[in-house]
């Protein structure tokens, strides 16, 4: 780590002193360099965390779904305006494929309740999409598609191309990024990951928010999302579940993110034109997002703050982002779920450093 840097890696120390985290993996990019790469804490009891401990980030991985079919439009194998259906027959929404991508689709929740198994029944659950009818009109507000982003833009990779998202995932982007994400993990990679934990027994509930709101229905279905029986299992890891279930590294978050910040190329790997890149980070929808219930500014697949920095933040604490105003990239990868307090504590660490 560059010593300039001093404030934030004591600002991640300090964390694990007063108690607040139990393992995390923080990682910046500064001018297209790497300055910041820390872990601390346990994995797994038994187990410190190291460099290539794997953890779900939650929704910080819906920016990488979104990325696997932005690269097919960026090849020319489908616009962002063409109707779902034209891709997915069947499909009844009149959502377009932007509309997907900027979560004002209509469908932020799966229509047929669901046991925690059905995370591994990916045809089920894009059947379940296929079929329903949209909660509201189709592009004229946004509502966080929690769970079943990943679904609708997965199932439009694999529609296109024809491989799985966590393949495509896998063979077009992490793998030439040389980036430690994946959806759906294997045993050997299973092996490599957190468990997940509370900060405290309340955390669900407060997330969940009011029963039968379209807040609860879009998080609570299928059960388990917020259940850590679920969340440290083998079906959980091993499944695909792109809206809320990356498992990756903060080095590999912060990485992806510079190669986005620096117009799509990284290491002189190309794999995005900087006209899709800046596509992607412009704003689609500002205005009231009914899932969480505040104003959203919504790209394909990031928010995007009043700063101008885009990105993505997980429930729980994890979180990734670009700020090209300051010219960093940011990653926080965390076991602990709780509140965010702690990164913002790091970036106000990282901004009186810039």
């Amino acid at each position: 780590m560059r010593p300039h840097f001093g404030p934030v890696r004591d600002c991640f120390h300090d964390l694990f002193t007063a108690g607040r985290e139990t393992g995390a993996g923080l990682a910046v990019w500064y001018d297209g360099r790497p300055v910041v790469d820390l872990v601390a804490g346990a994995g797994r009891p038994g187990r410190q965390w190291a460099p290539d401990t794997l953890v779900n980030v939650y929704s910080v991985g819906k920016p990488v779904a979104a990325l696997c079919l932005l690269a097919l439009v960026d090849r020319g194998r489908l616009d962002l305006d063409d109707p779902v259906a034209d891709h997915w027959p069947g499909f009844r929404a009149p959502a377009t494929v932007r509309q997907v991508l900027s979560h004002t689709a209509g469908l932020p929740a799966f229509p047929v309740p669901r046991p925690a198994g059905a995370v591994a029944d990916w045809d089920l659950l894009c059947a379940d999409l296929a079929t329903a009818e949209p909660q509201w009109e189709p592009g004229t507000v946004a509502g966080e598609h929690a769970w079943t982003y990943g679904h609708l833009v997965g199932e439009l990779v694999r529609r296109v191309d024809g491989r799985p998202v966590g393949r495509f995932l896998a063979e077009e982007i992490a793998g030439p990024w040389r980036l430690d994400l994946a959806f759906g993990l294997g045993a050997a990679d299973q092996r490599r990951c957190a468990e997940l934990s509370y900060a405290d027994p309340g955390w669900p509930a407060r997330t969940l928010g009011e029963s039968g709101s379209l807040r609860a229905r879009a998080l609570g279905n299928p059960a388990g999302g917020l259940d850590l029986a679920v969340l440290n299992s083998p079906l959980w890891r091993g499944a695909e579940v792109p809206a809320v279930n990356l498992h990756g590294t903060a080095a590999a978050l912060a990485r992806l993110y510079a190669g986005l910040l620096a117009g799509g190329v990284l290491d002189g790997v190309r794999l995005f034109g900087p006209d899709l890149v800046t596509e992607a980070t412009r704003t689609q929808y500002d205005g009231p997002d009914l899932v969480l219930d505040r104003r959203a500014c919504w790209t394909l697949g990031m928010q995007r703050e009043p700063d101008g920095s885009w990105g993505m933040g997980g429930i729980g604490g994890s979180s990734a982002w670009a700020d090209p105003e300051r010219g960093y990239t940011f990653a926080y990868a965390t076991a602990r779920l709780a509140d965010h307090d702690r990164v913002d504590e790091l970036v106000e660490a990282l901004h009186s450093c810039l």
